[in-house]
């Protein structure tokens, strides 16, 4: 789950190198945090929340095929 978003997130920002996601796991819950610079932090949310929504939609089904309930928490 944590390459799938570090992959997403790469493709939209300008400082690739500058991506980190770390992933917390719980017994049903994962955490991932997703660090990103500075000046890339708009590019991650968009307009009104539409590209972390988008990401986020992604991120769904994909944690319900491993059985645990994942959230995001963008970090700058």
């Amino acid at each position: 789950m944590k390459e799938l978003i570090e992959r997403m997130a790469k493709a939209l920002v300008d400082s690739r190198e500058e991506v980190v996601a770390k992933e917390i796991q719980g017994h049903n819950l994962t955490v991932i945090e997703l660090r990103v610079a500075k000046h890339d932090i708009g590019k991650m949310i968009g307009k009104h929340g539409r590209t972390a929504q988008a990401i986020r939609t992604i991120r769904t089904p994909a944690s319900a095929k491993i059985n645990k309930r994942c959230v995001l928490e963008l970090l700058e």
